[in-house]
């Protein structure tokens, strides 16, 4: 565990440079199958699922396992608060259930005690 919090502590880089990459160390650090090992079609287990908004337009989380959570990730410092409402705003979206929106919550909890412990 303290591998990765430094490695993460020290990352300078912005949110599409990290995300992949921090949720796969992630997978690694819990003992979690990757995506690509997990479901290797990308139907239920995936980066980058594609997903509408509840205004009828197009958005994309960046890590979505369906039935359990859709993630949102947010650069070092950004506002958290627009993070989950981008998330939040894929309500409509029947692959994405009330669980998921719960569970991208705990998501964003965890990302803000990381930030929060490497200020």
């Amino acid at each position: 565990m303290q591998e990765f919090i430094e490695k993460w502590r020290k990352a300078e880089l912005r949110e599409r440079q990290a995300c992949h990459e921090h949720f796969l160390d992630l997978c690694d650090l819990v003992g979690h199958p990757k995506p690509a090992v997990d479901d290797p079609t990308g139907e239920r287990f995936c980066f980058e699922r594609g997903a509408r908004r509840l205004g009828g337009e197009d958005g994309w989380a960046d890590v979505w396992k369906k039935g359990y959570f859709g993630w949102e990730y947010n650069g070092k410092h950004k506002d958290l608060q627009a993070a989950y409402k981008q998330l939040n705003g894929y309500g409509c979206d029947p692959s994405m259930s009330d669980d998921q929106l719960l569970e991208s919550l705990l998501a964003l909890n965890l990302q803000r005690a990381a930030s929060d412990r490497s200020s």
